[in-house]
C-alpha cells in the first residue's frame, strides 16, 4: 500500500474548525429536539429524527475534527492554492442563492438536483452525465423520504415534485 501524501496545512486547518463547527451545530440540534413537544402518537414523536441527525452530526464533526487536528502535525506548507479558488467560492454562493430563489418556483427536486450538480462541478467532481444522474437520485429519495414517507411537505414545483 502506498504511503498517503501530507495534507496541505490550510485544509487540515479548515477541516479542523469546520468539524468543530459541526458539533457546535450538533449540540444546537440536539437541544432544540429535545425542546420539541411530545406528541404521544405512535412509538417516534417528532423529536426522534432530528435528534438522531443531531447525534449523527456530532460523531461525524467530531471525527472529522480529530482526524484533521491529527493530520496539521505533519501538514505541508508549500502547496500554492487550487487555481480560481475565489471564484470557484463564488459560484458555489451564487448557486446556494439561485437554490433558495428557485425552490419555491422549480420544487425541491429540481433545485436539490441542480445543486448538487452545481457544487460537485465546483468542487471538481469529473464531468459527465453520473452527476446529473446522481443529484436527481438523491433528490428524488430524499423527497418520497420526506415528503412523501414522513409526512414533511416540500415545495413540490409546477410537475408535482
Amino acid at each position: 500500500m502506498m504511503a498517503a501524501e501530507p495534507q496541505e496545512r490550510r485544509t487540515a486547518l479548515s477541516s479542523t474548525v469546520f468539524g468543530g463547527l459541526m458539533v457546535v451545530a450538533a449540540i444546537l440540534v440536539i437541544i432544540d429536539a429535545l425542546a420539541l413537544p411530545d406528541t404521544g402518537k405512535g412509538a417516534a414523536g417528532p423529536a426522534a429524527v432530528p435528534l438522531a441527525l443531531g447525534v449523527l452530526l456530532g460523531v461525524v464533526g467530531l471525527a472529522l475534527a480529530l482526524r484533521s487536528s491529527a493530520a496539521l502535525r505533519t501538514a505541508a506548507t508549500d502547496q500554492p492554492l487550487r487555481q480560481h479558488a475565489a471564484l470557484r467560492l463564488a459560484a458555489l454562493v451564487a448557486a446556494l442563492v439561485a437554490f433558495a430563489l428557485l425552490l419555491p418556483v422549480l420544487g425541491y427536486v429540481v433545485t436539490s438536483a441542480g445543486l448538487f450538480a452545481a457544487a460537485a462541478l465546483l468542487l471538481g467532481a469529473p464531468r459527465g452525465w453520473q452527476i446529473v444522474a446522481h443529484g436527481w437520485s438523491l433528490a428524488a429519495v430524499v423527497f418520497v423520504v420526506f415528503d412523501r414517507i414522513i409526512g414533511l411537505t416540500l415545495p413540490a414545483g409546477p410537475w408535482g415534485f
